[in-house]
C-alpha cells in the first residue's frame, strides 16, 4: 500500500510537469520510480510522454556534419571491429564513414542479454494473443497497442510476418531496451557521433525473433528513410549467430549514396538486386559471426540483408534500434524522445 500511495504521489508531480512543459523531467521521474518497482500503466505513461514531449531534444543542426576523421582502421581486412571498453564516437564515426558500420564486441552483458531474450518472447507471445482476441488487460505490459497519433499508421501485422515487434508496442520490453542503452552510455556516444541530443525512430525500432527462413532482400534503409538524414542503428545480436542461426550479410564498405532500387532482379522498389550486389561487392559479401551480446553500428546506407543460408535451423534474437538527429529525422518513422 505504501508502494502504491508512493507511485501516486509521483505521477501526480510527473503530471504537474507535464502542464509546465516539462516533459523531460517527468520521463526521468517516472523512469526512476520504475526502475524501483515496474508498474504497467507508468510504463504505457512513458511512451506516449516519449512521443508527445521529445524530451528537450533541441533541434538545431550541428554546425558541421560530418566531422572529418581519420580512417582508424586503414589495416582492416574486413568491417571494422572494436570492444565495447574500446567504443568511442570518434572510431564510431571512422567506422561508419570509411567502412560503412563498426562491429562492436560484447556491448550488452550476459544479464541484460537475458533479460531482452525473455522480453521479446513475452512481447511476442503477447502480441499473438492480442491478435486472437485477448484484451488489453491481460497482455499489458508486454503488447499495449501504441498510439502514433493521427499522421501516422502501424501496420503491425506486416511488421509481425517479418519477424518482428515494435518495441513501441511493448512498454516492459521498451523500458528494458532504453535502460541497457543508458546503462552502456549510448546516449553520450550518439550525441557525439551526430552532434545532437539523438532521436529514438518509433517506426523503426523492433523487437526481433528470426526464423530461419525464405530470401530476405537486399536493402539500405535510406531508400525509404531518405538519403539526406543523420542516423545511426544499433542492432544488437542476442543470440549466437551467422552460422545455425539467421545473422546479416553486408556489402562491406562505404557507400556514397542509395543505390537505385527495384532494378537488376529486385522484389520490391526499395529493395537492390542481386547482381547489382556482386558488382558492388567484387570481393563477396561479408558474413560476420555475432555472439550474444555483440553488435553492429550503421546507418541508412549500409547496403544489407538478413542472413538466411542452408542448414540454418535456429531463430536469431536481436533488438534493431534506430536514431536519428532532430535537424534531419525522417518524419514518417516518428522520432520520439530517447
Amino acid at each position: 500500500m505504501l508502494i502504491h500511495r508512493r507511485h501516486a504521489r509521483v505521477r501526480r508531480h510527473a503530471e504537474a510537469l507535464v502542464v509546465e512543459g516539462r516533459f523531460a523531467e517527468a520521463i526521468d521521474l517516472l523512469t526512476n520510480a520504475n526502475r524501483v518497482r515496474p508498474h504497467p500503466e507508468i510504463e504505457a505513461r512513458l511512451l506516449e510522454l516519449r512521443r508527445d514531449g521529445l524530451g528537450g531534444a533541441t533541434a538545431a543542426a550541428a554546425a558541421s556534419w560530418p566531422p572529418h576523421v581519420p580512417d582508424r582502421f586503414s589495416n582492416e581486412a574486413n568491417i571494422p571491429e572494436v570492444t565495447r571498453d574500446q567504443l568511442t564516437s570518434e572510431l564510431l564515426l571512422s567506422g561508419i564513414l570509411h567502412h560503412g558500420c563498426l562491429l562492436v564486441r560484447g556491448l550488452i552483458g550476459p544479464e541484460r542479454v537475458h533479460q531482452l531474450v525473455d522480453d521479446i518472447d513475452r512481447a511476442f507471445a503477447a502480441y499473438d494473443a492480442h491478435a486472437n482476441g485477448a484484451p488489453v488487460s491481460q497482455t499489458a505490459p508486454w503488447f499495449v497497442r501504441f498510439d502514433p497519433g493521427p499522421d501516422h499508421e502501424i501496420h503491425r501485422e506486416w511488421i509481425r510476418g517479418g519477424d518482428g515487434v515494435l518495441a513501441a508496442d511493448s512498454p516492459r520490453a521498451f523500458f528494458d531496451v532504453v535502460e541497457t542503452f543508458e546503462e552502456i552510455g549510448m546516449r553520450s556516444l550518439l550525441t557525439d557521433y551526430l552532434g545532437e541530443q539523438p532521436l529514438l525512430l518509433a517506426m523503426k525500432t523492433t523487437l526481433r525473433r528470426v526464423e530461419p527462413r525464405g530470401n530476405p532482400d537486399w536493402h539500405q534503409d535510406g531508400a525509404f528513410m531518405g538519403a539526406g538524414i543523420r542516423s545511426v542503428d544499433v542492432w544488437v545480436s542476442l543470440s549466437h549467430c551467422g552460422v545455425d542461426a539467421p545473422g546479416l550479410d553486408l556489402v562491406g564498405r562505404r557507400l556514397d549514396g542509395i543505390i537505385d532500387p527495384g532494378t537488376s532482379g529486385a522484389g520490391f522498389d526499395w529493395s537492390v538486386g542481386a547482381s547489382t550486389v556482386s558488382q558492388l561487392a567484387p570481393e563477396g559479401i561479408v558474413q560476420p559471426i555475432f555472439e550474444p551480446g555483440d553488435a553492429l553500428l550503421f546507418d541508412h546506407l549500409l547496403l544489407h540483408r538478413t542472413g538466411v543460408h542452408p542448414g540454418m535451423t535456429q531463430d536469431r534474437y536481436a533488438i534493431e534500434a534506430w536514431f536519428a538527429a532532430p535537424s534531419s529525422y525522417p518524419a514518417d518513422q516518428l522520432a520520439i524522445a530517447y
